[in-house]
């Protein structure tokens, strides 16, 4: 296994949570250790905000999966004044990072500022509310809130809420309420309830190995 870490660190890339390789990828400046993996895989439950917005393009609650691709004029959810969001990370987790450094980041977009209040949880049932991300792309450090509720701040959590402020930006249209466009954890582990299988990376030694010998050549050559 040490062998396989050092030779991803030669190729620049990094071992994630789960024992997969993970390319570091960044989006708007914000760094994800665990590239694309890193952010909200399913869509659990949305409730619609009154009003609704009425745009076809940003009615699919999808839009907020995966990395950020918003690109006018589709590609977020708008969640409708008041309305609510809840997704899942299903390949990973969102956990703390045990310092100051943010965890989470929710990128949402379009010309309106529209507050969004944040939640957490391990079950999708019990929530821990962490704060509110006052309108465009913003980070927030989790490890803060977990301390004060008497929590490990390596607790894992797979599932992740977002409730428009309904007193907060425009009040009607058809984009109204936050505009969706992606969730990540910055801070990423292994799935709630699994545990890394080191002999799945110990498979891809030998081709890391292959291409770091390609490399080598070539920087000789």
């Amino acid at each position: 296994m040490k062998r396989f870490l050092a030779l991803a660190a030669v190729l620049g890339l990094s071992v994630s949570a789960t024992g997969s390789i993970a390319a570091p990828t960044t989006y708007d400046g914000i760094l994800f250790p665990e590239g694309d993996v890193s952010f909200a895989d399913e869509v659990v439950s949305t409730t619609p905000g009154s009003p609704a917005p009425t745009a076809g393009t940003f009615l699919d609650p999808a839009e907020a999966l995966g990395p950020p691709d918003y690109s006018n004029p589709n590609g977020s959810f708008s969640l409708g004044r008041g309305g609510e969001i809840v997704v899942k990370f299903t390949d990973n987790s969102l956990t703390g990072s045990g310092s100051a450094a943010a965890d989470l980041h929710v990128f949402e977009v379009g010309p309106d500022v529209e507050d969004t209040l944040v939640a957490i949880s391990q079950d999708g049932i019990n929530w821990l509310d962490v704060g509110q991300i006052d309108g465009g792309t913003q980070s927030i450090d989790i490890d803060t809130y977990l301390i004060a509720a008497s929590l490990d701040v390596f607790t894992k959590f797979s599932f992740v809420r977002l409730i428009d402020v309904a007193g907060e930006g425009g009040q009607s249209g058809t984009t109204v309420g936050a505009d969706i466009d992606a969730i990540g954890a910055i801070s990423s582990a292994a799935p709630v309830n699994t545990v890394p299988a080191p002999g799945a990376a110990v498979l891809m030694i030998s081709g890391l190995f292959g291409l770091a010998m390609v490399r080598r050549r070539k920087t000789l050559v």
